[in-house]
């Protein structure tokens, strides 16, 4: 397992490229703009399917492979979440799936693991990264989706779970909110967006246990999760 303290120095390592790399993205965009005098901010490319994204929290996602249980509109912070309860078909396991889509072209990904942090008052353990990829969607495409989250144990003094999280979008998904600048900074130039989905995924486990006796069962509900968003609201 990676040690707390090389993860974190590896992470702030891909912080500081992708810091880099959006602000050569900005600078590079802002060229044009600046010998035109059209500012590309002022008129953000439209966000297609914002419409499905706005009714997430209210309807939830279709899980394949899994009954919703409950689901509700749930505020946590400053944004509104999709809380669902989803139970696997044919037996009882069950995981919480929460779910806070962008709401307007103006609106980007920031705080939302520290909102949820408070909202749980967790006592986090066992943090790591953990990456993976889901099948190609689209037929005659051979590209596979990766998925780079963060995969920890979260305990309340009630309960404890193994929490996986990550910013879902149509091609990819990542926990930090810089890789989905860089990506959406792209995504402009072609005058498109990247829209995003935040992602927390909680499945129950014995207090106290080793998060990584779950990791196979996180990581296939990650990989069902990602696709459903990307056939979906995505």
């Amino acid at each position: 397992m990676i040690s707390f303290t090389k993860f974190l120095k590896e992470s702030q390592f891909s912080q500081v490229v992708a810091l880099l790399l959006l602000l050569l993205l900005l600078v590079l965009g802002a060229i044009p703009g600046y010998l035109t005098a059209h500012w590309n901010w002022q008129e953000l490319p439209r966000i297609t399917n914002i419409k499905e994204l706005q009714n997430l929290p209210r309807k939830g996602l279709s899980v394949p492979g899994w009954q919703t249980v409950e689901q509700r509109e749930q505020e946590i912070g400053e944004g509104k979440w999709s809380y669902q309860v989803i139970q696997k078909q044919g037996d009882q396991t069950k995981a919480i799936v929460l779910l806070r889509p962008q709401r307007g072209s103006k609106d980007q990904p920031v705080v939302e693991w520290t909102e949820m942090n408070s909202f749980w008052q967790w006592q986090i353990a066992q943090y790591r990264s953990a990456d993976f990829t889901v099948k190609p969607q689209k037929a005659g495409s051979n590209a596979e989706t990766k998925v780079e989250a963060r995969f920890f144990r979260a305990s309340t003094g009630q309960q404890t779970f193994a929490a996986l999280q990550w910013y879902a979008w149509s091609n990819g998904g990542h926990s930090s909110p810089l890789r989905w600048f860089v990506v959406d900074q792209i995504a402009q130039w072609h005058k498109k967006r990247a829209p995003w989905v935040a992602v927390s995924i909680l499945i129950p486990m014995e207090p106290l246990g080793q998060v990584e006796t779950t990791w196979n069962q996180a990581k296939s509900i990650g990989q069902t999760v990602q696709a459903a968003l990307m056939t979906g609201p995505l």
